[in-house]
C-alpha cells in the first residue's frame, strides 16, 4: 500500500552520522518527507553545512534546529546517543507520533544487564512495553504494528544474521561461539575526540577494543540468539563496513552442504540478505553504500567448526538504511523503497 500523502519526518541528531545518512536516503525516499532536522552543534545552520555533499538539495536547505525544540514530523528518528530517546519518548508517543530509535535505550529486554553494560539506569517498564525490536529479517510481523523501534546495533545486525538460522536449524553446538569483528572508524561516530580515532593514530594500525565480552553489543547478540558468545571487536583503519568472521561448533554429522542449504533457505525471499555460492566470502567493499547483507559460510573439517563471514555498511544496514526499512515496514510500503540500490564500486 501507497499512501497518497508523503509522511512527515523529523531526523533528531541530524548531523551525526547515522542522521546524515537517514538524510542523505530519506532526501530521494518517494514516501517519507524531512521536514525537519534538529542538531545543536548546527542550529541554525543549513543541514547541508554538517555534510556540504548535501548542497543542492531539498534537506540540505533545510534550517538545523536544536534538540530542545517540538519535533514537527509524525515519524521521528532518533539518532542521538544512548540515553537522550528514553528521556523523551513518552511525550512523543502521547502526542501520536511514532518513533525510530537509532540507540541502545531499548535493544535490551533485562534492566538488569542493561544496568551491567550501560552504567545508568534502564528505560520505565511502560516505554519497554512498546518498544519492538527492529529486525526485519526476525520480526517483521512485530516491525509491521509498532509505535515504537529499536533499531539493532551494527555489530549485532552482522552477527545475528550470520548465525541465527544455523542455530535454529539445530547445526550448531550452541556454546562455544566466537565471533571476531572489525569496524571502520565511522562506527566510532562523528562526535569522539578520543586519539584512536585520528587518522595518525588509526592508519597503518589494528586496534582490538572490547575484549573479555564486555563490548556491549555482546548481550544484544547473546539476546538474539539465546546462546553465550565471545564476541571480540576490532578497529579497522577505514571510513565504513563491518566484516563479521564467526567461529561456530557444530553438531556431530553436519556437513558443509546441508549448513548452506538451511543459511541459503532461510534468507531465499529476504531482500536484503545474499548467502553467497560456497567458496565465496564477502568484503566489506562488497557491500559498502547499500542495506545489503552478503554472507559467505565455510567448514573447517579437522575441528568441526562452521565458519560464517558477513559483510554490512556499517551505517546502513547497521544503523540508517535498517532504519529506513523498518519505516517502510511500520507504513506499509514496500521495504526495499528508497533502499534497492547496489553498491558501490570502486
Amino acid at each position: 500500500m501507497v499512501l497518497e500523502a508523503m509522511i512527515s519526518t523529523t531526523i533528531v541528531g541530524a548531523s551525526g552520522y547515522g542522521g546524515g545518512e537517514l538524510a542523505r536516503i530519506l532526501d530521494s525516499h518517494p514516501e517519507f518527507d524531512v521536514v525537519q532536522v534538529l542538531s545543536n552543534t548546527f542550529a541554525g545552520k543549513p543541514f547541508a553545512a554538517a555534510f556540504n555533499g548535501m548542497y543542492g538539495t531539498s534537506t540540505g536547505d533545510l534550517i538545523c534546529a536544536p534538540t530542545s525544540d517540538e519535533p514537527a514530523g509524525d515519524l521521528i528518528f532518533l539518532a542521538q546517543e544512548s540515553g537522550y530517546a528514553m528521556k523523551v519518548a513518552t511525550e512523543y508517543l502521547a502526542a501520536g507520533k511514532r518513533i525510530i530509535d537509532l540507540s541502545a535505550d531499548f535493544r535490551l529486554t533485562s534492566p538488569d544487564i542493561y544496568r551491567t553494560y550501560y552504567k545508568s539506569e534502564p528505560a520505565p517498564t511502560s516505554l519497554m512495553e512498546h518498544a519492538v525490536y527492529g529486525m526485519p529479517e526476525l520480526f517483521r510481523s512485530k516491525v509491521k504494528d509498532a509505535r515504537l523501534i529499536a533499531n539493532p546495533g551494527c555489530y549485532v545486525t552482522a552477527s545475528t544474521l550470520a548465525i541465527k538460522p544455523l542455530l535454529d536449524a539445530d547445526l550448531l553446538i550452541g556454546c562455544g561461539i566466537i565471533i571476531d569483528a572489525k569496524s571502520g572508524i565511522s562506527g566510532a561516530g562523528r562526535s569522539r575526540n578520543d586519539a584512536i580515532y585520528k587518522y595518525s593514530e588509526a592508519n597503518e594500525s589494528l586496534r582490538v577494543y572490547g575484549v573479555g565480552g564486555v563490548h556491549r553489543h555482546t548481550p544484544e547478540i547473546e539476546q538474539n540468539l539465546g546462546v553465550r558468545v565471545l564476541f571480540t571487536p576490532h578497529l579497522v583503519p577505514m571510513t565504513r563496513g563491518i566484516l563479521a568472521t564467526c567461529y561456530l561448533p557444530a553438531m556431530d554429522g553436519v556437513t558443509l552442504h546441508a549448513a548452506y542449504e538451511s543459511l541459503a533457505a532461510a534468507y531465499a525471499n529476504e531482500p536484503f540478505v545474499t548467502v553467497r555460492p560456497v567458496g565465496e566470502y564477502p568484503s566489506t567493499k562488497d557491500v559498502a553504500g547499500t542495506n545489503r547483507v552478503h554472507i559467505g559460510l565455510g567448514f573447517a573439517q579437522a575441528s568441526s567448526t562452521l565458519i560464517a563471514v558477513a559483510a554490512i555498511d556499517n551505517l546502513i544496514k547497521g544503523a540508517a538504511g535498517q532504519a529506513i526499512q523498518n519505516a517502510n515496514i511500520m507504513y506499509g510500503l514496500p521495504e526495499t523503497l528508497g533502499l534497492a540500490h547496489g553498491g558501490i564500486w570502486p
